[in-house]
């Protein structure tokens, strides 16, 4: 990175950026990016979205393991932290609410052309700085609350990944049944 021209992009940035964009085009044609697939998903009325977040997950947790086992990539977990994870998901919960999206689905939108998705992204960009300005005080008080460490949930069951991933594609697939028969 410190050798590359400047204006040229690397490889891992032109990478992510094709990813980001075919992310959002399946965003956009899952149609989790409408508001009511998002506001159905708070009402627990359309599981369209946790559909494709678990489908995504189950794809996507397989090729990570497989990258880690081979060496290509390294597993960098975040500390699991009650207090940060606590609050962090009723802010998460209040804005997807109040905003009718959430970070992916709100970048998806505004590619799709709905400009009042700008405010979503507005209030994540301020967020963040507000976050960056309290970290000091948060690191001290809510993020000092019940500290787990760098886990994962093979590490903290005492299985191994592989042991782990069938499980886990068992319980979504039953999950999946449940919603379809619920017509949900």
């Amino acid at each position: 990175a410190g050798l590359q021209k400047e204006g040229i992009m690397s490889i891992d940035q032109i990478l992510g950026l094709i990813t980001g964009v075919v992310f959002g085009f399946l965003l956009q044609k899952g149609r989790v990016i409408r508001f009511e697939k998002q506001i159905g998903a708070l009402l627990i009325k359309d599981m369209t979205i946790f559909k494709f977040m678990l489908s995504s997950i189950l794809v996507g947790m397989v090729g990570i393991f497989i990258l880690s086992d081979m060496g290509i990539i390294t597993f960098s977990h975040k500390p699991l932290n009650v207090g940060a994870v606590v609050i962090g998901a009723i802010l998460f919960g209040i804005d997807w609410a109040v905003m009718g999206f959430c970070p992916g689905t709100s970048v998806a939108a505004v590619g799709e052309g709905r400009v009042h998705a700008l405010f979503a992204i507005a209030g994540m960009l301020v967020g963040a700085a507000v976050f960056a300005e309290l970290y000091p005080f948060l690191q001290a008080t809510v993020m000092a609350w019940q500290d787990f460490g760098k886990i994962s949930l093979p590490g903290a069951l005492g299985i191994s990944h592989w042991v782990f991933v069938p499980i886990f594609w068992a319980a979504t697939i039953g999950l999946f049944v449940v919603f379809e028969k619920n017509g949900l």
